[in-house]
């Protein structure tokens, strides 16, 4: 009874990652998009009347990954302008860098925006309260797997905890429904200052689907400042991991 156990460990193979700097996810991940400018955009305009979420437009030609669902169907329509590498480092500490444009091999982070006690007073520890703003529990999936023993985040002292009165900071998901538009401003007024807001999944960065919805209340975004941006459809451990690590000056992009 214990061969047939013994086999099926060793086909899950290593799980835990010694180095979570030296990471590298599977050429099948849809990650960072490289955009391509051509003679005819055609192909592009369709790709931007094909996305849901408007988050292509063909002139200028941009991405936005903070609206992207990662479906991958524009660069199937636009295979010559649009790739979609493996890169996870997608988040960053300004909205505005989340638009990709041709030519641009990276997002950039901007550390210059993070304020200076982040570092200084969450470098070792950094204790954080998860939200579901009307989330679908896809982002909230992954980001509990940042701790589990494949990715072990804890390593540097990264953890969710169940009271925002224990938390440095508020990580968001979902579009922000009406309905958890006052229990988020609660939880975030529980939390002790100083402390830090984390927008976590496409849904979470723009509204996703739901941006034009009359069910949801994305005031909070206007009234406090985001300290760090992570796009995804849900957002893969590695890139929270990434963002929480840059931002904390744990490593630099």
């Amino acid at each position: 009874m214990i061969t047939p156990k013994i086999k099926i460990l060793h086909s899950h193979g290593w799980q835990y990652i010694p180095d979570l700097n030296a990471v590298e996810l599977t050429e099948e991940f849809r990650g960072r998009p490289e955009l391509t400018a051509t003679a005819d955009m055609r192909d592009v305009e369709a790709a931007a009347k094909l996305c849901p979420v408007k988050a292509i437009t063909s002139a200028p030609f941009t991405l936005d990954l903070g609206k992207c669902l990662f479906c991958g169907e524009c660069a199937l329509r636009a295979p010559k302008n649009i790739r979609f590498t493996n890169d996870y480092k997608i988040g960053s500490t300004s909205r505005e860098a989340l638009v990709i444009k041709p030519g641009d091999e990276k997002v950039e982070f901007h550390p210059e925006l993070v304020r200076e006690d982040i570092p200084k007073l969450f470098g070792q520890a950094l204790k954080l309260r998860q939200v579901s703003a009307a989330g679908d529990a896809s982002v909230e999936m992954e980001l509990n797997a940042s701790g589990n023993v494949n990715f072990d985040f804890g390593r540097y002292g990264v953890e969710f905890v169940a009271s925002p009165r224990h938390a440095d900071g508020v990580v968001i998901t979902g579009p922000i429904s009406k309905n958890m538009a006052e229990a988020l401003d609660i939880c975030y007024h529980s939390i002790p200052e100083p402390k830090l807001v984390i927008v976590c999944g496409s849904e979470a960065c723009s509204g996703g689907l739901f941006s034009e919805s009359k069910a949801v209340n994305r005031e909070f975004l206007n009234k406090y400042k985001v300290d760090l941006w992570l796009p995804g459809t849900p957002t893969h451990p590695m890139t929270f991991i990434d963002g929480v690590m840059n931002m904390l000056s744990l490593k630099r992009r």
